[in-house]
C-alpha cells in the first residue's frame, strides 16, 4: 500500500458497507450512504473485498470506489 494513506485517515475506518439480499452493496462514509453498487459493479467490489489483506486494505478499496480520496477538502464533522 505504500504512502497512499499519509496522513494515517483510513485508521479511522471512516467507510463501511452492507450487503443486500438482492447481493447490491450500499457504502457508507461517516453513517452516510455515498454509493450504491448493483450487478457485475457489486460482484467485482465483493470479489475485492474477499481478497483485501487487511482493514486498511479494505478501507482503501471502498475510499477509491466512492471517489473520496486524496482530494484534501473534505470537512470533519
Amino acid at each position: 500500500m505504500g504512502n497512499l494513506d499519509k496522513k494515517n485517515r483510513l485508521d479511522e475506518k471512516p467507510f463501511s458497507y452492507q450487503i443486500t439480499k438482492d447481493n447490491s452493496v450500499f457504502i457508507e462514509f461517516h453513517g452516510k450512504r455515498v454509493k450504491i453498487l448493483k450487478g457485475k459493479e457489486a460482484e467485482k467490489f465483493l470479489e475485492r473485498i474477499e481478497d483485501a489483506e487487511d482493514e486498511k486494505e479494505e478501507q482503501l478499496i471502498l475510499a477509491k470506489i466512492t471517489g473520496n480520496f486524496k482530494r484534501g477538502n473534505e470537512r470533519r464533522n
